[in-house]
């Protein structure tokens, strides 16, 4: 997204945030009253936000008409909003369809864009869900494993990454895999995520799950392959360690890998500190060449 997009999500990410908590106060709560307001504040009600909101995201991805519609710039913001009702009246809770008639009256630089905003507030919900359920530690965890079966399955990375699968094979697929192994809001946010035609990287896209679920946790995401398992207490000096280093609190992905003989490889982000056995004798050989 670009600078305009970016803006269009963040003040619909504000409507979302007031939608999303209890009415408080009484001139609030008279005001939801007399206007009819629709709140999404409790877990299973977050719940069926993300659901809806998953749902529209899925509806403009196929209908290239009506995301052109919502996103006109010649066309009023008042007029876009009116399509949004029009389309989504009576099909959705009156706070998705709040959501949607706010993100239609937003400038978008491009019509994709407002698929991508709609997956982006459709998984802040999930994830607010997850929060208010006490699972997101879990939701987080669930993911990255998942994350690593992709990863370490050629064939099954290619199919979740094939923009031109079908995706009700994809989610039959996901189904199977996931059926009873995850938590729904997990199986949720995977099965949104990538059964949809703009998927690239499967592995990818799941990192970014990961990510912004341990971002909403107040992390940042440390990867650490290591050939061994670590203990709890080297676990506890390295996450200390890393938080002074980067200045921020950090959580561990712990992959076990035995190719790296030995030391630790760390991913933050797109920095890599690789201290392994493995590296140490590839630059060794190197230099020998050399």
């Amino acid at each position: 997204m670009d600078a305009s997009s970016r803006e269009a999500l963040a003040a619909v990410r504000e409507r979302q945030t007031e939608l999303t908590r209890p009415a408080t106060g009484l001139l609030e709560k008279a005001r939801d009253r007399l206007t009819g307001q629709e709140r999404a504040a409790t877990d299973d009600e977050l719940v069926a936000l993300a659901d809806e909101l998953f749902a529209v995201a899925r509806l403009l991805d196929g209908q290239v008409a009506l995301r052109r519609a919502l996103s006109d710039p010649s066309a009023t913001p008042a007029d876009r909003a009116g399509v949004a009702r029009r389309v989504l009246s009576g099909r959705v809770s009156g706070a998705t369809l709040d959501l949607v008639e706010t993100a239609a009256r937003q400038r978008w630089s491009r019509p994709l864009d407002l698929v991508e905003a709609t997956e982006a507030l459709a998984t802040d919900a999930a994830l607010d869900a997850a929060d208010a359920r006490g699972e997101l530690d879990g939701v987080e965890d669930e993911l990255f494993r998942f994350g690593r079966i992709v990863g370490g399955d050629a064939e099954l990375s290619r199919i979740l990454s094939d923009r031109t699968a079908p995706a009700a094979g994809k989610t039959a697929l996901l189904e199977r895999l996931l059926d009873g192994r995850v938590s729904p809001i997990t199986a949720m946010l995977l099965r949104s995520h990538l059964t949809g035609r703009s998927i690239g990287n499967a592995e990818n896209t799941i990192e970014r799950l990961s990510e912004a679920a341990s971002s909403r946790r107040g992390q940042s995401v440390a990867r650490v392959t290591t050939a061994v398992e670590l203990t709890e207490v080297q676990e506890r000096r390295l996450t200390d360690l890393l938080s002074r280093l980067y200045n921020r609190p950090m959580g561990l992905q712990v992959t076990i890998d035995p190719s790296v003989l030995g030391g630790l490889v760390i991913r933050v982000g797109d920095e890599v500190i690789d201290g392994s056995i493995a590296h140490r004798l590839e630059a060794a050989g190197r230099r020998l060449v050399g």
